[in-house]
């Protein structure tokens, strides 16, 4: 049975969880269809943050146009153009074991592509969650389901999982952005050109 999270709430991964390794996060939502019409196109992404809560490099910012990290410990599993369908819509991959030293978080964002040429906001999209299940044996153990109402916002930060000593712990954080995957970068000291 997963823990369900609450936006704020934070719990430890690993604790309950002796020997976790390999985990999937999957993200998943709905388009609300009564709005523009045009096709939406919804990336994650991951960020991998020192201690700064910054991306040492660019080579830390893991997406559709860089799907894994170079140690192998974080990896896109690809992207996903329209959203349709059950269950999650883009899934990333970690090796909890292999993530650098160096890096303390891994920040969880989705945001819309094209958003501003479409005319499309978050609060077009309807049932977005985060969830973190077990790669060896599927068990779903956290679950963060979206619950605001982001009527401007074109990114959101869903998650993030972070070390604290010795333990992996995830934060349901769920604050929205205006400015797209370019406040985001911004935001973790990327440049978005």
């Amino acid at each position: 049975m997963p823990v369900n999270l609450t936006k704020g709430q934070k719990v430890s991964l690993t604790k309950n969880n002796p020997g976790l390794k390999n985990i999937i996060v999957g993200l998943g939502w709905d388009i609300n269809v009564y709005d523009t019409g045009g096709a939406f196109d919804l990336d994650t992404a991951a960020f991998m943050l020192d201690s700064t809560g910054k991306c040492p490099s660019e080579k830390e910012f893991i997406f559709y146009g860089n799907l894994e990290h170079s140690s192998g410990s974080v990896k896109h599993l690809g992207d996903n153009l329209t959203g349709e369908g059950d269950g999650d819509d883009e899934q990333i991959h970690i090796d909890l074991s292999i993530v650098p030293q160096d890096i303390e978080k891994v920040a969880f964002t989705v945001t819309i592509y094209d958003s501003d040429n479409r005319h499309q906001n978050f609060g077009q999209v309807n049932n977005a969650y985060i969830r973190i299940a077990d790669e060896s044996t599927g068990e779903e153990l956290i679950r963060y389901d979206l619950c605001e109402d982001f009527s401007i916002e074109t990114a959101v930060v869903v998650g993030e999982l972070y070390k604290s000593n010795g333990e992996w712990k995830f934060n349901a954080i769920g604050s929205g952005f205006q400015g797209g995957l370019a406040a985001l970068c911004s935001n973790y000291g990327i440049s978005a050109g």
